[in-house]
């Protein structure tokens, strides 16, 4: 299973059977609205507040991945999942209601691609049947937190992204009909010194090119084996400092091939600055557009690479540079 040094390679092909993708009004007007199973028109989901607005997004994507097959709940081992938000403390509320064993996870906006990476590999290794692996953001919230919140109106630097308002959830099986995850790259925390929150897409640029430049070590092959490599949400800047990199160490890599789930989710015009970013950018655009484009043929081989900013509230405070990481999975069909 193992290969090289830090890629797992996946012999008994776990499946991806069903997704369910949830987004909000700005994701309504985006560039992909078609790839979503329920858009909202009210960013507080008729809750009491952004948090649990948020717990509902990934409450329902879970469900609606639930829905599309015919697979009890009860016959789910495992629900792996987590967010951004203090202590994971949505998923943690969402893992209530759905009443499963639980693996609450962090990676930042990483999460989707460790969770799936994980829900994967217990798979291959016999340890499960059927598992739910997903994550969730909330603009609102998220804004809160780590910057400023919505209400006070703070001006941004061209260099800052729109957290996604979203969920998105993948039930993956030992068997069944639909996309195969073969092989998964779990990636190093990479600090390249960069304190300015503003600007997640430098800061994770490195994180990306390493674990893109590892997988394709240790499973020896060339950036054309895949139809698309897809990085989580580096936006306009991160996504040039990353194919400027790979470039450097010697990757060619097909710029029309190499895109960013931050670029793709909102059209031109959005005022996004530097594009998207938030926890479910990768997860709605990797189980929503992506793999509708493998479904429909369009699409036969792609890596996800989803990237997370490992930095807190306190850290940031304590002027602490922002650690990144990046988990490669791979999808067949």
């Amino acid at each position: 299973m193992l290969q090289g040094h830090q890629t797992w390679v996946f012999a008994n092909r776990p499946v991806i059977i069903s997704t369910g993708t949830v987004g909000g009004p700005f994701e309504a007007n985006g560039n992909i609205p078609k790839d979503f199973d329920i858009l909202h028109d009210d960013m507080w989901l008729g809750q009491a507040s952004f948090e649990k607005a948020q717990q509902t997004l990934m409450e329902e994507a879970c469900q609606i991945a639930l829905k599309k097959t015919s697979i009890e709940k009860e016959q789910v081992q495992f629900f792996m999942s987590g967010d951004l938000i203090y202590q994971i403390t949505p998923t943690n509320f969402a893992a209530k209601t759905l009443g499963l064993p639980f693996f609450g996870l962090f990676n930042a906006c990483a999460t989707s691609m460790e969770s799936l990476a994980l829900a994967a590999m217990i798979i291959n290794n016999k340890g499960a049947n059927y598992i739910l692996s997903g994550t969730a953001s909330h603009n609102a919230s998220a804004e809160r937190q780590f910057r400023y919140p919505t209400e006070y109106g703070g001006q941004k630097p061209p260099t800052a992204q729109w957290t996604v308002t979203g969920a998105g959830c993948s039930l993956v099986a030992k068997q069944g009909t639909g996309p195969v995850i073969t092989s998964a790259t779990i990636g190093k925390v990479i600090d390249m010194g960069i304190t300015d929150p503003f600007n997640m897409g430098a800061a994770m640029a490195p994180a990306a090119v390493d674990t893109i430049e590892k997988h394709l070590q240790d499973r020896n092959i060339s950036p054309d084996y895949y139809d698309l490599i897809a990085t989580g949400d580096l936006g306009h800047i991160g996504r040039e400092i990353s194919y400027d990199l790979l470039v450097d160490r010697g990757l060619s890599l097909d710029e029309e091939r190499y895109v960013d789930c931050g670029l793709i989710i909102y059209r031109e015009g959005q005022p996004v600055l530097a594009g998207a970013s938030g926890s479910a950018c990768s997860a709605v655009v990797t189980y929503g557009h992506l793999l509708n484009r493998m479904k429909a043929g369009e699409l036969k081989r792609i890596l996800i690479v989803a990237t997370g900013a490992l930095h807190s509230p306190m850290s940031i405070q304590q002027n602490d540079p922002i650690p990144c990481i990046a988990h490669a999975v791979s999808i067949e069909i």
